[in-house]
């Protein structure tokens, strides 16, 4: 195992044992106090920005592929070209890289594997300035097109994600493929524990892997709200870990992620589905962001996800997020989406990253024979 794969994961237990210790009942807020925001340091998540930094390599190129680094409407950009000439039009990936919409370590990126496609893989896209349309700005903008060598076919294209990606992944597939002026057309796409939905925070995957160093309940929320708030306030933190954040108004929206219906009896596991207790009408009027489908591609209605192209989800046991991805497989199947669903008994959030793993070259080999086979 590599020096950096133990550095990561003593990194991220230490900091998920410390940080991501469950609440008492009488706690006024969600989570413990964080160390650095306490100090008034920092941010907690650029504290932890900063200690993923020592992580970051260089982009790396070899005989196989040239890598390139650079920013494209303020997100930083990977670009990976093969060097072996093709004498038919190469296909490409638009990858975006999760960590929860904040970090991302280059070496993650599987450009080397990729050597058969052109790839586009976005990372770090997350600043406390951050708005959520800036990514698909970036993958609908006429001018990404110029990236990329004249030998790529544009209706050959997968947009891929892992984590957090996933959400902007399913969001920006439903973007490219309404809008008739793009000529990026996607073939398939590719969602690795992919988050979908703040709606319903008391899922089975969640009452099962609250504690789970990989991908905590609170560091989840804390994304989550971190999406929607970029001032001190709490206070959609706080309603969301609860899941008291959805006001009355909203209940119609609960039939998207209703997991009594939508998961299948193995996955179900003996819990029962209780309804949530209704937030505020002022809550979700000041932060509504949580009731955007492009935040939230499960609150889609079925007639906006049928013309979706082909998608492979992959789903791991030991994950927060698990049930967001199983819940999305029915709703696509059931408007007419062809969908190949991958669900790894073994597999925890984050599993892709953690070279030196078994399971990460696992992962890896499986995703990269699917798309090799359908784009």
């Amino acid at each position: 195992m590599g020096s950096k794969t133990i550095l990561l994961l003593v990194v991220g237990v230490l900091t998920a044992y410390y940080v991501y210790t469950p609440p008492p009942d009488n706690t006024e807020e969600p989570g413990k106090a964080h160390f650095g925001e306490v100090l008034g340091i920092s941010q907690y998540m650029k504290t932890l920005m900063f200690f993923m930094s020592f992580l970051d390599v260089p982009p790396r190129s070899d005989e196989n592929v040239t890598v390139m680094e650079t920013t494209f409407n303020n997100v930083l950009v990977c670009v990976c070209i093969p060097t072996q000439k093709s004498e038919a039009l190469r296909r490409a990936i638009f990858y975006i890289h999760g960590g929860g919409f904040s970090l991302g370590v280059l070496e993650c990126a599987p450009c080397g594997k990729f050597f058969q496609f052109y790839i586009i893989y976005f990372i770090k896209i997350f600043t406390q300035t951050y708005q959520l349309v800036l990514i698909m700005t970036c993958c609908q903008d006429k001018q990404l097109i110029d990236l990329m060598p004249s030998s790529f076919q544009p209706n050959k294209s997968c947009v891929s994600e892992d984590s957090a990606g996933g959400n902007l992944a399913a969001a920006i597939s439903k973007q490219l493929i309404d809008d008739p002026d793009v000529k990026i057309k996607l073939k398939v796409q590719s969602l690795i524990y992919l988050a979908l939905q703040s709606l319903d925070m008391d899922l089975p995957s969640v009452w099962e892997n609250a504690h789970f160093p990989a991908l905590t309940k609170s560091f989840l929320v804390r994304i989550w709200s971190k999406i929607f708030i970029f001032t001190t306030d709490r206070s959609l933190e706080k309603a969301m870990f609860f899941n008291q954040h959805v006001p009355p108004e909203s209940s119609h929206l609960f039939k998207f992620v209703h997991w009594s219906s939508l998961l299948p009896e193995n996955f179900k596991k003996g819990h029962f589905y209780n309804s949530s207790t209704y937030g505020t009408y002022e809550l979700s009027k000041k932060y509504s962001g949580f009731l955007d489908v492009r935040a939230a591609p499960l609150l889609a209605e079925d007639n906006k996800l049928h013309s979706l192209p082909l998608t492979y989800v992959i789903t791991c046991q030991h994950d927060n997020v698990r049930n967001d991805g199983i819940m999305y497989v029915p709703r696509l199947q059931n408007a007419g989406v062809r969908v190949t669903h991958n669900h790894i008994e073994d597999g925890f959030h984050g599993a892709l990253s953690y070279y030196g793993l078994k399971i990460a070259y696992r992962l890896e080999n499986q995703y990269l024979s699917w798309l090799s086979e359908n784009l």
